[in-house]
């Protein structure tokens, strides 16, 4: 029975983790992509903004 013991642990662990990937995978995209897509291009553009100095921001 100490076989069974040392088993189940990694056995658990590896039902849970293959669970947590599914989750992951499910939850890419659909409905609410656009929205956070919007949400990361509006944060980009807020720190590359900030980052540049005030009077190189028109010359290109």
């Amino acid at each position: 029975m100490d076989y069974v013991s040392a088993l189940v642990p990694p056995i658990v662990m590896a039902v849970f983790f293959i669970g947590l990937v599914r989750v992951i995978v499910k939850t890419q995209g659909g409905a609410a992509k656009a929205k956070e897509d919007a949400a990361v291009d509006a944060a980009l553009a807020r720190v590359e903004s900030a980052g540049k100095p005030a009077s190189t921001v028109g010359d290109a």
